[in-house]
């Protein structure tokens, strides 16, 4: 009997939504992909930039891993290294590490009794109050939420930022919805699925941009904070130990614009919350906080309005892969303690560097 090649069906965006981005694709045995198959895959994610596989409740964590390093046959480690530091990382508390392939991470919320080695284990979903000023107030904190921030899924220091991201929904709390408030006086609301991720596409983000905004990320590199994004401040009042030791070698520069590895097209990436420096073209830098983060919102700010924000509605068994060098991405939402979330992540720190225009 043939076997049907598989398929790739873009997603058909919610009534007023313009995204214009996202794909499914079925007719693959991700336990066992094929030369053929994975370029199909490959393909399919630089195209379209978030690909979901649905009813993956059975990949290993071994598959997972294998299929994100085929995007980069050199790398081998995870994104933020092969330890995280459990003191000082704001990622330490959100996370735990799948044993037997410690290049597989577990995400989540509530108390896990079992699973993939680990026994009796407590997962917590990030909340929107540990980087926003203005926190939603805590008796509608499950019927409203922000954005927890936009990001992408790097180090950004000493380690180039991963290819890809993929992300499996093993247990997914289901029965509510929020209503997501932007916090930046626009007045902006979102009905979002309870846990939704958040994704915008960075090549729509440089789209928006004016002639002059254009040419300016063109040609201008910035410099993430001289430490890994993990270790970002929390907020500016925030206790924590202090970061560890910066060496000058491993601080990073990159291009704003990323290309496109199949289409060749620009992305508008910057990681908000990590950027430290502007180099401009005089060979002047900015380098006031305060400045910097005003340029990049402007610049980031109208692509992700609503209207350009995919919210997955995220089911058991959802195997989702994202261009992690092509969109910005958040979690959202907040969980009560009973709601089990219980999320398998594999990202690899590149073995080379975005390449600019």
């Amino acid at each position: 009997m043939a076997v049907l090649p598989p398929t790739v069906h873009p997603i058909q965006p919610p009534s007023g939504s313009q995204i214009d981005f996202g794909a499914q694709i079925e007719g693959i045995d991700l336990e066992n992909i094929s030369d053929e198959q994975f370029t199909t895959i490959r393909n399919a994610l630089y195209n379209h930039h978030v690909v979901v596989f649905k009813n993956q409740q059975k990949i290993s964590p071994k598959a997972q891993y294998e299929l994100t390093k085929r995007f980069d046959p050199a790398a081998d480690n995870y994104g933020h290294g092969k330890t995280i530091d459990a003191k000082r990382s704001i990622l330490h508390p959100d996370l735990k590490t799948v044993p037997h392939q410690p290049q597989v991470q577990i995400i989540g919320n509530g108390f896990v009794e079992s699973y993939e080695g680990l026994e009796n284990f407590q997962l917590r979903h990030p909340h929107h109050r540990t980087f926003h000023k203005d926190r939603i107030p805590d008796d509608k904190d499950y019927d409203y939420t922000r954005f927890y921030r936009w990001h992408i899924d790097a180090a950004l220091y000493d380690l180039n930022p991963p290819q890809v991201t993929t992300l499996l929904a093993v247990r997914v709390p289901k029965g509510r919805r929020q209503t997501l408030l932007y916090d930046d006086g626009s007045g902006e609301t979102m009905d979002v699925p309870l846990g939704t991720t958040a994704f915008v596409s960075g090549e729509r983000m440089y789209e928006l941009l004016s002639p002059a905004e254009q040419e300016f990320v063109r040609t201008i590199p910035h410099t993430p904070a001289p430490q890994d994004s993990a270790y970002t401040p929390k907020a500016s009042n925030s206790q924590q130990p202090p970061s560890p030791p910066i060496e000058a070698n491993k601080i990073k520069t990159f291009p704003m614009l990323w290309k496109n590895p199949v289409t060749g097209k620009l992305s508008l990436q910057i990681h908000p919350s990590a950027i430290r420096k502007i180099h401009l073209a005089d060979g002047s830098v900015i380098d006031d906080l305060e400045r910097v983060r005003e340029i990049v919102y402007k610049l980031q700010r109208p692509g992700i309005s609503p209207q350009y924000v995919y919210a997955h509605d995220w089911e058991e068994g959802d195997l989702v892969l994202f261009n992690n060098r092509g969109v910005l991405h958040s979690v959202v939402g907040a969980f009560k303690p009973e709601e089990v979330r219980l999320f398998r992540q594999c990202n690899l720190a590149a073995s080379e560097p975005p390449v600019g225009p």
